[in-house]
């Protein structure tokens, strides 16, 4: 080895530096490579994109191959330099630990730290060029990687490890919805919402999207006719619940496409309206959303009163209701929280928490109160007063508007 140029030593430490650095970034590059990409690519025959995933199918034959290789390089790295040093000056034992420093710094910078940074800054062309490499070294070194991956698992079986069984990788909702927020540059705000409302889609229940009781239009039989001719011409609604004095009871559902040809006639009168009406249908408040949404398909229904376990008017669901809890509200929706120039949000205080939870990516429990007024007045048992200040759960907010009924305008302040 003594015979052999010095110029030729270095030549060869530096080439064994880079290929354990294009090892080392290789590695990272396949790991880091987008999995849902990779599968996309591999559906349209990218035959680097093939290869590698093949590799990762047997990750721990190319791991174990990288790592014996990598291991290999810097041992024989460093007996090089040694010799380099011996060959410059002798058997100085100063020299020698001086040249063991420059050599970690330079496999720390150009063997481990720039390639795994380029490797996990653009992963495909580093994986995709490394995986025509690995392919065939694989297969040639098999009977070594073989051995040292069951002398592992050896040792692994020796402390009661079974590396057959795999952890469960199974992502729970929450876990989904931090996906979903961390993908903001990837995707449009209306699909993350989109997507997101299909997560809640599943742990919703009718209760949580209703319209609540008060709120419910319908035509009272008890008014004059004039008054319910008015009342048809006039609603924004394309069904109306019909009933006598109060909701509870209800008569049943009018579409108002089958009424208005009849209203103008002499002889119309509210037995043409009842003539005309729907069976009500009633929904338990506990009710998935899901379940209620395959209940309105099965049973060709757009429609349903919200009852509780008592039988008592709670509200009402219809077939948009469901849908709007997937896409989000089909109209420029005034309870939406609104963003002031000091970073505050003006928020009204009947938008339900699961609305404002989704918009703000906030985490207000859903299981009591509904609406935000709700949860206010539980939090303060009591109606606050006008410019009253409070903590709510980590959110500082100021009450803007309050009747003697409810909180009205909340002000969120930056936190």
């Amino acid at each position: 080895m003594n015979d052999i140029p010095l110029s030729m030593l270095f030549g060869i430490l530096v080439f064994m530096l880079l290929v354990s650095g294009f090892l080392t970034g290789s590695e990272t590059s396949l790991m880091s490579i987008n999995r849902y990409r990779l599968r996309n690519l591999v559906k349209l025959n990218h035959r680097g994109a093939i290869k590698a995933q093949n590799l990762l199918q047997k990750s721990d034959r190319f791991l174990s191959f990288i790592l014996l290789a990598n291991s290999f390089l810097k041992n024989l790295c460093a007996a090089l330099a040694t010799m380099i040093v011996v060959n410059l000056y002798s058997h100085d034992e100063a020299f020698i630990v001086a040249a063991m420093a420059v050599l970690t710094f330079l496999m720390v910078v150009f063997s481990e730290l720039t390639p795994k940074g380029y490797g996990a800054t653009k992963p495909e062309w580093l994986a995709f060029l490394a995986a025509w490499i690995y392919t065939p070294l694989l297969s040639l070194f098999y009977p070594i990687t073989l051995f040292i991956n069951g002398f592992v698992r050896l040792l692994l079986r020796l402390v009661r490890v079974d590396v057959k069984k795999s952890p469960n990788e199974s992502l729970n909702q929450e876990e989904l919805k931090s996906i979903i927020a961390e993908a903001e540059d990837l995707m449009p705000e209306r699909y993350q919402k989109m997507l997101t409302g299909i997560l809640d889609f599943e742990s919703a229940t009718v209760e949580d999207i209703m319209t609540p009781r008060k709120e419910i239009v319908g035509i009272d039989l008890e008014d004059t006719i004039e008054e319910i001719i008015e009342q048809i011409r006039t609603s924004p609604h394309t069904q109306l619940a019909v009933y006598k004095s109060n909701i509870d009871r209800i008569v049943g559902f009018l579409h108002l496409r089958k009424i208005l040809l009849l209203i103008g006639q002499d002889d119309f009168d509210k037995q043409a309206i009842i003539n005309l009406l729907s069976k009500p249908t009633f929904v338990p408040d506990n009710t998935p959303v899901h379940a209620q949404l395959l209940s309105f398909k099965r049973e060709k229904n757009t429609i349903g009163l919200v009852v509780d376990e008592y039988g008592d008017v709670q509200g009402l669901v219809t077939l948009d209701d469901l849908i709007q809890e997937i896409v989000g509200e089909l109209v420029d929706d005034e309870m939406a929280p609104r963003k002031q120039s000091d970073g505050s949000y003006m928020i009204d205080a009947a938008i339900t928490l699961r609305e404002l939870n989704r918009t703000m990516q906030w985490t207000l429990p859903t299981e009591g109160p509904k609406t935000l007024n709700g949860l206010i007045v539980e939090f303060m048992e009591t109606i606050p007063e006008s410019g009253t200040s409070i903590k709510l759960l980590g959110h500082p907010l100021e009450i803007i508007k309050t009747d003697e009924h409810a909180v009205k305008l909340v002000k969120f302040l930056p936190e």
